[in-house]
């Protein structure tokens, strides 16, 4: 069921969305996703956790259980709104005997673009792919990776406001990724807004201004990369010799004894130096110095753990059976 609600500054707003297929599997249980106008937003997580189902979703593919949002300002499903998206749905599959440039303007065509339009959008859109020397061969001769550069010049045929793109960069090249990124930069330049689900982590880290992390249908981290990796900082000290009788110490410092040293959470320089001076008086040798800041990667793989270790607690527990 898709509810209506009141205009919002969003680009996308979606609130409670549940998705429950037959079998009573849940793949959505209740999602909460909003994504400003004119950023890039990625949507990421492990295999089965919803990610492919939401986007079905917005994209009117599916049919939610429940759902509560708006799309560029208008309920889900609205047929205007549905005609300003650009979507690149994951596997797509086009029909093999149609040319580059055909299957552009029929796509376009079924989008209403004009033809005048549509001719010179396939022009450039090809060109823009590195696709124009192939703009009149069959697709039946084409590469995984340039399916995938057709198919997101497919999804820009009728300059979208909002781009949602379901892992556009499966099976493209290194020189191919970096000239996606390049391009969605350029929309974000241009104002338009872009949702990215991916799995490949180090991409949406390059260029998501904010990202969700969905696990198990649920959103389990959600914000900006500063957001989530502000609690993830820290010192790691790497010291010679056994720290041992030092323990408490180091834990009244907010010090964490490791293999090979020390690891203290946070960036307080202060905290640091007290922890060396404690060391140096303690006769330690301190070989290196090690600042860091977790990666996005370091974030989900923290989320999966605790979804999962929050999962096990929930489970139900298996009664004890005297013998």
């Amino acid at each position: 069921m898709v509810e209506l609600t009141e205009m919002t500054n969003w680009a996308v707003d979606l609130i409670g969305v549940r998705k429950r297929y037959r079998g009573g599997v849940d793949a959505l249980r209740g999602v909460n996703i909003q994504v400003g106008q004119g950023e890039i937003f990625g949507l990421l997580g492990p295999n089965g956790a919803g990610k492919t189902t939401l986007v079905k979703i917005m994209m009117t593919v599916i049919r939610p259980t429940h759902a509560l949002g708006t799309i560029l300002g208008r309920p889900i499903g609205n047929s205007r709104k549905l005609a300003r998206i650009g979507y690149l749905p994951e596997s797509h599959r086009f029909p093999s005997y149609l040319t580059g440039a055909q299957l552009l303007d029929y796509y376009a065509a079924l989008a209403r673009v004009p033809r005048k339009v549509r001719k010179l959008r396939t022009g450039e859109l090809l060109e823009r792919m590195g696709m124009d020397k192939w703009a009149n061969t069959t697709i039946s001769k084409y590469s995984k990776g340039m399916m995938q550069r057709l198919g997101l010049a497919q999804a820009l045929m009728n300059d979208p406001d909002l781009i949602v793109l379901d892992e556009p960069t499966d099976g493209v090249d290194p020189m191919g990724r970096r000239d996606i990124r390049e391009l969605l930069l350029d929309f974000k330049k241009q104002g338009k807004t872009v949702l990215i689900n991916s799995h490949l982590l180090g991409e949406l880290e390059m260029v998501c201004d904010r990202v969700s992390i969905l696990v198990d249908g649920l959103v389990a981290r959600q914000g900006t990369l500063k957001e989530l990796t502000e609690q993830s900082k820290e010192y790691r000290v790497m010291v010679g010799g056994d720290l041992t009788s030092m323990d408490a110490e180091i834990r009244g410092l907010g010090g964490k004894i490791t293999t090979g040293g020390v690891m203290l959470r946070g960036h307080d320089s202060q905290q640091v130096n007290a922890l060396i001076d404690l060391l140096r008086q303690n006769g330690r040798l301190i070989e290196s110095v090690e600042k860091r800041r977790f990666s996005l990667e370091d974030v989900f793989v923290k989320a999966m753990a605790s979804a999962t270790s929050a999962s096990r607690e929930s489970a139900p527990k298996a009664k004890k059976v005297n013998p």
